[in-house]
C-alpha cells in the first residue's frame, strides 16, 4: 500500500479501511492533470530558486516520462497506490531518486486534487461546448432546408397553430445556444488557480502563485487559500448546467419519440440510430431518443449527489469532497455521449413533411387565424371567437376541417365570412403573415438563420492559452 503519510503512523492502515480511504480507482483518470499540474509546479520552484535548475529537468523529465509511458500502455496505474498522486509520486522517485522527492515541495494533496479536478473539468466545460456547437449546427442545417415545411404548433399536446419545422427546430437552437452561453459563464468563473493554496493557509516558501497559474491558462491565482481547497461550486455549476443540457435533450427526444409514432409518422429515424425486437419484426425503436431520455435522471443524479455531500462541511477540506468525482465522471461521460450520438441522429432523420401540413390541416391550427378574418371584417374579437369555436364544432361533427367547407356552410353560421377565407386560413397564408422578430414567417426565418450562421462562425476567444509553456 503506497501512502505518503506513514511518518506519524505506527502500523499499517487495516486493509478495508484502506481500500475504502482509496480513490484510486476513480481519480486515475485525472494522471494527465496531475502532471501537468505538478510540471507547472516545478517550473515556478525552479523560477523561485526553491529548486535547481538540474532538479527541475530532472523532475520534469521523469514525469513526462511516465505521461509518455501511461499512454502508450507501458505503465500501467493499479490499486497498489492509494491515488493518483501517490502512483506519480512514487513512480518519479522510483525513476530519478531523491530528486523526486522534492516535487511535493510547498503544496498539499488539497490543493493538488483542487488543482486536479479544476484542469479536469475545465476541459469538459471546453469538449461539451464543442459538441453543442456541432449540435447547433445539425440543427441549423435542418432549419435552412425546411423554411415552408408546415407543422402544426402544439400546446398541451393539442394542435395549436400552424408553423414550420424550422421554426420549431429554432427553439432548439435558442435552447442550446443558452447552454453553450453557460459553459463560457462556467469558464470564466472557474478559471482561477487553487494551486499554492496548501492545506489551507498557504505556505512559506516564496511560491509565485501568479506565474503558476499563467503557465496553465488561468486568469490568475484564487484570493483565498481555504476556499480554494473546500469548494467545488464550480463543479456544482457544471453538473447543473449539464443538467440542463440533458433537460433540452430530453424534451427534444420526447419529441422526436411522438413524431416516429405511427399515430404521428412525422419522422423516420435512419437504421442506423433505431434497433428493432425480438419477437417483433414489424418494429423500428427509437431507442437512442428514449436512452437520452433516461439518461438524464442520471446527469441531475450526480447534481443531487454533490449538494447534498456539501451542505454540511465545514471549513476548510474533508474527506467527504474525495465523493465530487465518480458521479460527476459518469455525469461528464454520459452527457457527452448523448449530444454526440444526438446529433448523429438528428442530421440523419428524415421528414415527412405532407404528412406533417396534412396533420396541420385536420388539427384546426388554422381556427386562430380565421378568428383574425373576422376581427378584419369588424367582428369583436371575443365574438369572432365563438363564432369561429362553433364553426369548429360543426367542422368535428362532419369529419371535415374550415378550409373544406363551401362557402354557403361557413355564411350559415356567420355571414361575414367571403371567398377570400380560403386563401386567409390556408397554411401557406397563415404562416407567411408572421413576419414579427421570432416569428415561423419565411422572411422572419431566414433572418434570424442567418444571424445564427454568423454565430456559429465566430471563433471562441476565451480558451486557455498554454502553448508551448512546458519547453521553456
Amino acid at each position: 500500500m503506497a501512502q505518503l503519510w506513514g511518518g506519524r503512523f505506527t502500523k499499517e492502515t487495516d486493509r478495508q479501511v484502506y481500500e475504502f480511504n482509496a480513490s484510486i480507482g476513480f481519480d486515475k483518470r485525472l494522471y494527465h492533470q496531475d502532471i501537468e499540474g505538478s510540471v507547472a509546479h516545478v517550473c515556478m520552484l525552479a523560477k523561485q530558486g526553491i529548486l535547481t535548475s538540474d532538479e527541475m529537468q530532472s523532475i520534469v523529465g521523469g514525469l513526462r516520462s511516465i505521461r509518455e509511458d501511461v499512454e502508450s500502455g507501458k505503465l500501467v496505474i493499479d490499486d497498489k497506490y492509494e491515488d493518483i498522486h501517490s502512483f506519480v509520486e512514487a513512480n518519479l522517485i522510483q525513476r530519478i531518486g531523491d530528486a523526486g522527492k522534492k516535487l511535493h515541495t510547498g503544496r498539499s494533496r488539497n490543493d493538488q486534487v483542487a488543482l486536479d479536478m479544476r484542469l479536469y473539468t475545465r476541459l469538459q466545460v471546453l469538449l461539451v461546448d464543442d459538441l453543442l456547437k456541432k449540435l447547433l449546427e445539425a440543427i441549423l442545417n435542418t432549419m435552412e432546408e425546411h423554411v415552408e415545411t408546415y407543422m402544426p404548433g402544439f400546446t398541451h399536446l393539442q394542435k395549436a397553430q400552424p408553423t414550420t419545422l424550422a421554426h420549431h427546430y429554432g427553439a432548439y437552437f435558442e435552447m442550446f445556444k443558452r447552454d453553450r452561453l453557460r459553459m463560457y459563464d462556467i469558464f470564466k468563473r472557474m478559471n482561477f488557480c487553487p494551486l499554492g493554496a496548501g492545506a489551507l493557509a498557504g505556505t512559506t516558501y516564496p511560491l509565485d502563485r501568479e506565474y503558476t497559474a499563467k503557465l496553465m491558462g488561468f486568469e490568475g491565482p484564487t484570493l483565498n487559500s481555504m476556499d480554494s481547497v473546500a469548494d467545488r461550486d464550480y463543479l456544482i455549476e457544471f453538473l447543473a448546467a449539464l443538467s440542463t443540457v440533458m433537460m433540452h435533450l430530453s424534451r427534444f427526444s420526447e419529441e422526436i419519440i411522438i413524431w416516429n409514432s405511427n399515430e404521428y409518422q412525422f419522422v423516420e429515424i435512419d437504421d442506423a440510430f433505431s434497433t428493432g425486437s425480438s419477437i417483433m419484426p414489424q418494429k423500428k425503436n427509437p431507442d437512442i431518443a428514449e436512452l437520452v431520455r433516461g439518461k438524464t435522471g442520471r446527469v441531475y443524479g450526480a447534481l443531487m449527489s454533490l449538494l447534498t455531500t456539501m451542505k454540511g462541511l465545514p471549513l476548510a477540506y474533508n474527506k467527504d469532497m474525495q465523493e465530487d468525482k465518480e458521479m460527476a465522471f459518469d455525469a461528464f461521460d454520459t452527457a457527452k455521449e448523448c449530444i454526440s450520438l444526438f446529433t448523429g441522429m438528428l442530421a440523419t432523420m428524415r421528414f415527412r413533411g405532407e404528412r406533417m401540413a396534412e396533420s396541420a390541416m385536420n388539427g384546426f391550427t388554422n381556427a386562430t387565424d380565421a378568428a383574425d378574418y373576422l376581427v378584419n371584417k369588424g367582428v369583436p374579437f371575443r365574438d369572432a371567437h365563438g363564432i369561429i369555436g362553433r364553426l369548429v364544432l360543426y367542422c368535428i361533427g362532419k369529419n371535415t376541417s374550415i378550409d373544406a367547407l363551401t362557402l354557403e356552410e361557413l355564411q350559415n353560421i356567420s355571414d361575414k365570412f367571403e371567398n377570400d377565407i380560403y386563401d386567409a386560413v390556408s397554411l401557406k397564408t397563415c404562416v407567411e403573415k408572421r413576419l414579427t422578430v421570432g416569428a415561423p414567417g419565411p422572411d422572419a426565418m431566414r433572418e434570424v438563420i442567418a444571424l445564427h450562421r454568423e454565430y456559429l462562425a465566430e471563433e471562441a476567444e476565451w480558451l486557455p492559452d498554454q502553448s508551448g509553456w512546458e519547453e521553456e
